[in-house]
């Protein structure tokens, strides 16, 4: 079985009916790096690229299940975990997590769909920041997700989303990248946030286009390249690329 010593990326998150996010999102930008993908699936949801119509959450267990066959059949060298829905899933994750702290683990801490509907249930994000933050990697926030996660007002610049970020630090998160698609101003900066570092700014023209799953590509992206071992600062500054590129195509077709 020569598939099972290729390097694989685990993807735990939702489906999305539209292909604009989610699983499909995420298995397409692991596929187009070079690297193979596998699946634990967290909830099945009904929507188009403007609306979120259902919401159906997997059993806790049946995610933990998939995620445990997934890292016993394949070389899992890296974990792309997305939309969770429940502190049972949360939880259950976290159990997994902690059997394999070899595999690095990507959080794309997703809260809320485009379209404004909730993703996670509420009271689960404070089982997020407890259980789950301090065993993944990297966590990617956007600006209104680390709003969220911290507990607090939107940061207004800068120096407050860093202020914000180094909170979650303090309660236990490894790293950090704060992304900046949601500020204002012509440059797009997201910045990566590690303890005993100091920040690094990974800094783009702000296109002037939109696309539904740049977060879940952004942190596939990343994913993928640690799956193949590079080192986070490079796998960040890569994912930064590949997303700009395809934004730039989005805005010229």
């Amino acid at each position: 079985m020569a598939l099972r010593r290729e390097p694989h990326v685990l993807v735990v998150g939702g489906s999305d009916s539209s292909g604009g996010a989610g699983i499909a999102r995420d298995i397409e930008t692991i596929s187009s790096i070079g690297v193979r993908t596998c699946l634990a699936v967290t909830a099945l949801t009904v929507q188009t690229h403007e609306a979120v119509m259902e919401i159906h959450h997997s059993q806790s267990r049946l995610v933990a299940n998939q995620m445990c066959a997934a890292l016993q059949a394949n070389e899992v060298t890296a974990i792309k975990i997305g939309m969770l829905a429940t502190a049972e899933i949360i939880v259950a994750v976290a159990a997994v997590l902690r059997e394999n702290p070899h595999v690095p683990a990507i959080l794309d801490p997703v809260l809320a769909s485009t379209s404004g509907r909730s993703l996670l249930e509420a009271g689960a994000i404070a089982v997020m920041k407890r259980d789950l933050l301090p065993l993944c990697r990297l966590v990617t926030p956007n600006l209104i997700e680390l709003a969220l996660l911290v507990g607090s007002e939107l940061a207004v610049d800068e120096d407050s989303a860093v202020r914000q970020g180094r909170e979650l630090l303090e309660a236990g998160a490894r790293a950090l990248l704060i992304k900046g698609g949601h500020a204002s101003g012509p440059r797009s900066t997201d910045i990566l946030l590690r303890s005993d570092h100091e920040p690094v700014r990974f800094d783009a023209p702000r296109l002037a286009t939109s696309m539904r799953g740049t977060g879940c590509m952004l942190a596939s992206a990343i994913a993928a390249h640690l799956a193949k071992a590079s080192p986070l600062e490079d796998s960040v500054r890569d994912a930064k690329l590949f997303v700009f590129e395809k934004l730039s195509k989005h805005a010229v077709t």
